[in-house]
C-alpha cells in the first residue's frame, strides 16, 4: 500500500483546480481496489471529501493573503516532513513535493501576457504598480523558483504551460503535458428534448442564439470584448455569464451598449452542465488561460467553441476557432458572427497524439509509487542474504 497525499489550499467541488483535484483524489482512493492510501492535505474544505480519502485541514489566519499563503506552506511542509508518505503531489504553493501539477504557469509569464487585459495608460500601469507592491506576489515568485528548481517530477496542463515553463526556467528536467479532461458521465451533448428543457430553462426562444461564456475574472477572461460583440449581433443573439466577480461594470456596459435585456449575469453556477445544455456557442476571449476546463466541457457537451490563442486549450480547436488576439473586439466580433452560422460539430474526439484525463494521471502515479517503493526496498535490502 502507498501513502499518496495531495496539497491544494481549498478542498472544493467548485473552481477549476479543485475540481480536478477532488477527481483525481477520488480516482486514487478507487484504484487498485484502494491499496493506496490518500490524504487531502488543505486550509480548509468545502465539500465532503471522496469516498475513502482522509482530509486534513491545516486552517488558516485571517488578514492579508501573504499570511495565508505562508501559513498553508509551513503547516504543509510540516505534514509532509512527518507523514511518512510515499509520494507527495502539490496542486499549488508548496516548498516540497515529488509531484507537481502545473495549472497556471510561471507568476513572470502570468504577469506579461495578462497586461494585455487592461488598458493601455493608467489602468494598466496601476494594475503593474499594484502586483509589484503585493507581498504575496513577492512569495508567489520565490515559491515559483523553489518548486520549478527542486528536480520534483512536472507535469503541466498543456504545451502552452510547458513552453512557458521552459522560457522561464531553462536547464530544468522536461516538463511533462497531461491536459485535462472533463468528467464525460457529466459533460455530454443532450437529447433533443434535454436542450428543449434546457432553453426554456433559461427563457430561450426558438430562434434564439444563446451564447455562454465563464469566469471568475471578467478583464482577465475578455467579457468587456465580448459584451462589445454581442451588443453589434442581431437581437436574438443572447450571452450568458457564468461566474464572475464584481459584475457592476460590466452591467453599466451592456446597457451603455444598448444590450441590458441579451446579457445575462448568471453569477456562480454549480450545475454547468444545465448551463451548456440550453448553448449552442461557447466563447472565451481569454487573454491568459493555462488551459481552461470549460472550453473542453463545452466541446464535450457538442457546443461550438471560440476561445483565444492565450488559451492552452485551444489546441482542441481549428484555426477559425481560434482569436489570435483578445482585444481586437472587430475580429472577436467577425469570428463569432461566422461561427453562428456553422452547424453543430460533431462528437468530441481527443487527438491520440495527446496524454489527457485522470486515467493517464493515475498511471504516472502508480508508476512513480512503484518505483519509489522498489528504490525503498533495494536500499534496506540486506547486502549478504
Amino acid at each position: 500500500m502507498a501513502r499518496i497525499a495531495l496539497f491544494l489550499p481549498r478542498l472544493s467541488r467548485y473552481g477549476g483546480v479543485e475540481q480536478f483535484a477532488f477527481r483525481l483524489a477520488e480516482a486514487l482512493a478507487e484504484t487498485r481496489n484502494s491499496e493506496h492510501e490518500v490524504e487531502f492535505v488543505c486550509a480548509r474544505s468545502e465539500s465532503l471529501p471522496p469516498e475513502g480519502v482522509r482530509v486534513r485541514v491545516v486552517g488558516r489566519p485571517g488578514g492579508l493573503k501573504l499570511f495565508k499563503m505562508l501559513w498553508f506552506l509551513v503547516r504543509a511542509e510540516q505534514i509532509r516532513r512527518s507523514g511518512n508518505y510515499d509520494l507527495t503531489i502539490s496542486l499549488g504553493k508548496t516548498w516540497n513535493q515529488d509531484v507537481l501539477r502545473v495549472g497556471g504557469g510561471p507568476q513572470k509569464t502570468f504577469w506579461a501576457l495578462s497586461e494585455k487585459a487592461w488598458p493601455e495608460g493608467f489602468p494598466r500601469v496601476f494594475k503593474k504598480v499594484r502586483r509589484w507592491l503585493l507581498p504575496a506576489n513577492w512569495l508567489t515568485r520565490i515559491i515559483d523558483n523553489r518548486q520549478y528548481r527542486s528536480g520534483c517530477r512536472i507535469i503541466c496542463v498543456s504545451e502552452a504551460v510547458r513552453g512557458w515553463v521552459r522560457q522561464c526556467y531553462p536547464g530544468i528536467a522536461e516538463p511533462e503535458v497531461i491536459y485535462n479532461l472533463p468528467d464525460l458521465s457529466r459533460f455530454a451533448p443532450p437529447s433533443p428534448e434535454q436542450k428543449r428543457l434546457a432553453r426554456l430553462a433559461f427563457n430561450l426562444a426558438p430562434g434564439d442564439v444563446a451564447v455562454a461564456t465563464a469566469t471568475s475574472n471578467f478583464a482577465l477572461k475578455g467579457t468587456g470584448g465580448l459584451i462589445r460583440a454581442v451588443a453589434s449581433l442581431p437581437d436574438n443573439v443572447h450571452l450568458f455569464i457564468a461566474g464572475g466577480r464584481d459584475s457592476a461594470p460590466y452591467q453599466r456596459l451592456a446597457s451603455r451598449l444598448g444590450a441590458a435585456q441579451r446579457v445575462h449575469f448568471l453569477g456562480k453556477v454549480d450545475d454547468m452542465p444545465a448551463l451548456y445544455r440550453a448553448m449552442d456557442l461557447f466563447v472565451l476571449p481569454s487573454f491568459y488561460d493555462a488551459c481552461s476546463n470549460a472550453v473542453l466541457e463545452a466541446l464535450a457537451c457538442g457546443l461550438k467553441v471560440l476561445s483565444s490563442a492565450a488559451n492552452g486549450s485551444s489546441v482542441f480547436l481549428p484555426p477559425q476557432h481560434v482569436i489570435p488576439d483578445p482585444g481586437d473586439v472587430e475580429d472577436l466580433t467577425a469570428r463569432l458572427r461566422a461561427l453562428i452560422e456553422e452547424p453543430a460539430p460533431g462528437p468530441f474526439r481527443l487527438p491520440e497524439s495527446i496524454k489527457a484525463g485522470l486515467d493517464e494521471w493515475v498511471a504516472l502515479i502508480n508508476e512513480e509509487c512503484d518505483r519509489r517503493t522498489g528504490r525503498r526496498e533495494a536500499a534496506e535490502k540486506p547486502l549478504f542474504s
